[in-house]
């Protein structure tokens, strides 16, 4: 899996690393079982602190979409709580809406948006 950090980017470095592993999982790249690459590895090949690639790991175990096993480290394991997945993203999108809201963007947009970017994940089976 290729990672691209921004350093330029405002958003953290950690999020930037936790939103591209969930979008590999998203667009089946990574899958359920496999290993992610050590602390240590990862913090190597992208050029980062090893704590940064901890923090990443450590929000994605919280958020459910990871294990840590002592023997292969990082985990994906999905956590099928769609009930709770449901109220967090209710609680994203409010804020995201909200920012939509304000700078004019019709619901129709939002509506064109979101369907293009669901249209790129992997057809369920």
């Amino acid at each position: 899996m290729l990672i691209e950090i921004d350093f330029q980017s405002e958003e953290a470095i950690y999020m930037q690393l936790r939103n591209q592993i969930i979008m590999g999982i998203a667009m089946s790249v990574i899958q359920e079982g496999d290993a992610l690459p050590s602390v240590r590895q990862l913090a190597d090949d992208i050029g980062i602190n090893m704590h940064t690639v901890n923090k990443a790991y450590t929000v994605l175990r919280q958020e459910g979409f990871v294990t840590i096993d002592r023997r292969r480290g990082a985990v994906i394991a999905l956590d099928v709580d769609k009930a709770q997945a449901l109220a967090e993203m209710r609680n994203q999108l409010g804020v995201i809406l909200a920012k939509a809201w304000c700078k004019d963007i019709s619901r129709e947009e939002v509506h064109e948006l979101v369907d293009d970017i669901f249209d790129r994940f992997p057809a369920e089976s």
